[in-house]
């Protein structure tokens, strides 16, 4: 496990703070389910705009071989 020193604004130490006394939490496994969290949803988004992005890069190909599809289906 490694040590961090954290600057954390006044205003979110002390919303959590209130959250630990409500959840009986300590603040450092709060912290790292937090950071989880927070990696997770990031990862996520790196996913969702790469998807985009190839999705992107193959739509041009798509389009082509469903004209080419619909070409030769008018010939029968």
């Amino acid at each position: 496990m490694k040590t961090l020193s954290l600057k954390v604004d006044d205003s979110i130490f002390s919303e959590t703070e209130k959250i630990l006394l409500q959840m009986k939490k300590p603040r450092n496994r709060y912290i790292n389910e937090a950071i989880d969290f927070y990696n997770k949803f990031q990862k996520r988004l790196i996913l969702e705009k790469r998807l985009k992005m190839e999705s992107e890069l193959v739509k041009a190909d798509s389009m082509s071989v469903l004209r080419e599809f619909e070409e030769t289906g008018d010939v029968d």
